[in-house]
């Protein structure tokens, strides 16, 4: 029934509207826009609304593919039994002609069916498969792709191709001319040290300073500290560790202008994370550590990666958190992390005398 989802949309929708429930993490979404790509590709003409949390809808708002956004706020107005009953009222209220679910939860069928969307496609995993009408069957190879490549494998079983295997973002002009003013058209290297999902992600503070120092005494780089409120404590102690100075904008701006700074340094170094993903969708040059993730399901799709790690056995584990002695991240030494920066922009100062 999947594969003819597409020829249903096409053949019966009134609204030519399609509803699209994207992923919560910022990452998750990042490595969605391939697969939204598809979605605008198969339907030029069609007004394509995502639903998402706020921080995502920020993140896609605006997006060459999508026309607007729908906040779905389950840690306020919408939160509880009562909430998620009003935005499937919401929902439908909207007419829309069908929905795709890159969300895999239970959640997310349960809204598109309350709210009266007659054609539902997903994977059909978390017990939701009598929900949608056109269910997609995860098989056992689709859990080891790439993320970005997973959900254009749950397209592919709706009969929509790929337009596309590029991560993307956009920024407003104004938003580049923001970045432009803050930065002051200087050489900036950015480092994200933080990591939204656990500790388990996040290289050491010390270690960071380090690279920065080389960053600005070797590469000839000003440094930019970047993150979310929630790391400022890091962006404090990697501060006090260096020696050269830095601009620290950790908790200090929206997402909207967190991607445009990222989108006007020209180097990158960051741990597996959302921003990450950010910057590689901008197509900078990212230098990216990876530890307790798989790297081959998550790595950023940029053309110029270093991507740093340590096998160990006990890795990747997935965990937020490390029971352990930390060894996947341990083991990365500056030198490891210095490496591929050069390996990416050259020798260093000949390269900053020399732009």
């Amino acid at each position: 029934m999947g594969e003819n989802f597409r020829q249903v949309l096409l053949a019966e929708g009134q609204s030519r509207k399609i509803l699209v429930r994207v992923p919560n993490w910022i990452g998750d979404a990042v490595m969605s826009t391939p697969a939204l790509g598809a979605i605008r590709a198969a339907f030029p003409s069609w007004e394509i609304v995502l639903a998402a949390n706020s921080v995502v809808c920020e993140l896609m708002s605006p997006h060459p593919f999508c026309d607007r956004v729908i906040v779905y706020d389950k840690k306020g107005v919408d939160g509880g039994a009562a909430g998620l009953w009003k935005f499937s009222r919401r929902l439908g209220a909207e007419d829309f002609d069908g929905a795709i679910l890159l969300q895999n939860a239970l959640e997310a069928a349960i809204l598109a069916a309350l709210a009266g969307i007659k054609v539902r496609a997903g994977f059909s995993t978390d017990g939701r498969r009598l929900l949608l009408t056109h269910p997609v069957r995860r098989s056992k190879e689709a859990l080891r792709l790439h993320h970005s490549q997973y959900y254009l494998e749950m397209l592919a079983g709706l009969g929509i191709a790929p337009a596309g295997f590029k991560t993307t973002l956009q920024c407003t002009d104004s938003e580049r001319n923001w970045a432009g003013s803050v930065l002051g058209g200087e050489r900036f290297a950015a480092i994200n040290p933080g990591a939204a999902y656990g500790s388990a992600k996040r290289w050491y503070p010390k270690r960071f300073a380090r690279v920065a120092d080389a960053l600005a005494s070797d590469f000839g780089f000003k440094v930019l500290l970047v993150g979310g409120p929630a790391e400022a404590g890091i962006g404090s102690e990697i501060l006090s560790e260096m020696s050269a100075r830095a601009l620290n904008m950790i908790g200090r701006t929206s997402v909207r202008r967190l991607m445009a700074l990222l989108a006007s340094s020209e180097l990158v170094v960051t741990n597996d994370s959302g921003p990450m993903h950010v910057a590689a969708a901008f197509d900078r040059p990212v230098v990216a550590l990876f530890g307790p993730t798989d790297h081959t399901v998550t790595s950023p799709l940029c053309s110029k990666l270093a991507l740093v790690r340590k096998p160990t056995e006990c890795a990747p584990c997935l965990k937020r958190e490390c029971p352990g002695d930390h060894r996947c991240m341990a083991q990365i030494s500056v030198e490891d992390v210095l490496a591929g920066v050069q390996a990416l922009i050259g020798s260093g100062r000949e390269k900053a005398e020399n732009p």
